[in-house]
């Protein structure tokens, strides 16, 4: 039975949303794939995972007898973070765009499931694990844009999980997606949908191509 680790970061709901929708389309086209799998469903902007604290980062170099309960507590909920990693066959994540980076609450998530002799260093207890990242964003920062300069979501998802954790990244990128709402924008309307019509046909299209994968 396949699982799958969905996280959502964007403070939108539904279809006001670019990340949540595309990754619903992902979402859907994974659950025909595997009708009797199973998904992890984490909304992190709607129920934030705790911060990394002292408690939390200090609870793994003592011996569990030796923890106080308050780290006991903070790192029993980061552990449960990071079995969901560690169980899910793939991973799906949508993080936008919010001042040229991920969302804070993205950001507490990965501080939480990144755990140096785990997850990352020596150890990569999710190695190899495909992940589909939409990233969605209001402009344009692609190679040749204006803001190219100002991109740093990609580039920084792809040193987290791919180098921190090992797992296989891929991304589905939409953008222009602030076109239809500013008027100083309009102009940018047709590349934003042709830009939406590709992330949805790519998220259904790597669906099935990660289901097949993962049948072989």
């Amino acid at each position: 039975m396949a699982t799958l680790l969905h996280i959502d970061s964007s403070v939108f709901p539904g279809k006001a949303s670019s990340s949540r929708s595309v990754a619903d389309v992902f979402r859907r086209a994974w659950e025909e794939q595997h009708p009797e799998g199973a998904v992890i469903y984490r909304d992190v902007a709607a129920d934030p995972v705790p911060h990394i604290t002292a408690a939390a980062h200090t609870a793994w170099y003592a011996a569990p007898s030796e923890r106080t309960p308050e780290q006991s507590a903070a790192f029993a909920a980061r552990v449960k973070l990071i079995e969901e990693l560690e169980q899910a066959d793939a991973v799906l994540i949508g993080a936008p765009m919010y001042n040229y980076s991920i969302p804070s609450t993205l950001k507490a998530w990965l501080d939480n499931v990144i755990l140096l002799g785990r997850t990352s260093g020596e150890s990569l207890s999710a190695q190899g694990t495909p992940v589909i990242v939409v990233a969605s964003r209001g402009g344009s920062y692609a190679p040749g844009a204006p803001r190219e300069g100002f991109e740093f979501v990609l580039n920084y998802l792809e040193v987290v999980l791919k180098g921190s954790l090992g797992l296989d990244v891929d991304f589905i990128v939409p953008e222009l997606t602030m076109a239809p709402r500013v008027p100083a924008m309009s102009a940018l309307v047709p590349l934003y949908e042709a830009s939406r019509e590709r992330a949805l046909a790519d998220a259904a299209a790597k669906a099935k191509e990660l289901a097949e994968r993962l049948a072989e």
